[in-house]
């Protein structure tokens, strides 16, 4: 299971604040604290905290490469934003992310080739969310199939089944799980399935706990990476529990301690 850690968002008020104070220290604790807590790639969002996104991308980024050596994901709705991410990078990063949209799909692919990134697709386009798993998978097979037509890799393609939060649509965690499985079966090998965890749980009162049990039931369905919180220890825990129960590696009394000093 690949752990996208999602912490460094200009959402949040102390990245936003070391965004605007150029204070890259800040940055760079979080990105340590993320990493030693067993996240394996690190989200990279400027989001509303800066006029001039592009150049914050870009700082953001030599920052958090100063202090860890993991992939990123570089997280923007604009491409230049994208784009700055990309320069930057020492290594190789996912695109997160494009639509269905063709225009931006087309857009994105290009910038993947470009900087021989990895692309994350949510199966959505301009019409919004499919209600049904249906819709979202032949989005998300639209998505495969432009990228393999580019010549990227299948195991560069990460789909998006879209999860929205609970609390506004009970009903949708099951349509994304299945739609977790059609997505599995659309190629092989098959396309990296992903969510943004933390989406599941907006508005909900007992967040934490809602958010470890979509991500064991993903797991369970064939989810293979997510964008979490891995600060959140009981969360980790039942990661890496799920893992050793889906018979990922071998069972030993101590195989939280002995999963993390693994990574």
């Amino acid at each position: 299971m690949l752990v996208i850690g999602e912490l460094i968002n200009g959402m949040f008020k102390n990245v936003r604040k070391a965004i605007k104070e150029k204070d890259k220290s800040i940055i760079q604790e979080i990105a340590r604290k993320q990493v030693a807590a067993g996240a394996q790639m690190l989200d990279v969002n400027v989001g509303p905290a800066a006029a001039d996104e592009v150049a914050a991308m870009q700082w953001l980024v030599e920052s958090i490469q100063e202090a860890v050596n993991v992939p990123l994901s570089i997280d923007s709705a604009k491409p230049p934003v994208i784009e700055a991410g990309l320069k930057s990078c020492q290594r190789k990063a996912l695109i997160n992310s494009t639509t269905g949209e063709q225009a931006k799909l087309d857009a994105l692919i290009g910038l993947a080739k470009k900087y021989g990134a990895a692309l994350l697709g949510l199966c959505m386009d301009e019409k919004g969310i499919p209600n049904s798993v249906a819709a979202r998978t032949e989005i998300g097979m639209k998505i495969l199939a432009a990228a393999m037509e580019a010549g990227l890799p299948t195991d560069d393609v990460h789909l998006d089944p879209v999860v929205l939060p609970v609390k506004f649509g009970q009903d949708q965690i099951g349509s994304m799980l299945q739609t977790i499985k059609e997505l599995k079966i659309l190629s092989d090998p098959a396309p990296k399935i992903v969510v943004g965890l933390s989406n599941v749980s907006q508005g909900c009162l007992n967040r934490p706990l809602v958010n470890r049990i979509a991500l064991v039931m993903g797991i369970a369905n064939g989810l293979d990476e997510a964008i979490l919180d891995p600060l959140d220890t009981q969360l980790m825990d039942a990661m890496i529990t799920a893992d050793l129960l889906l018979n990922k590696f071998i069972y030993c009394d101590s195989y939280l301690d002995a999963y993390r000093k693994a990574l």
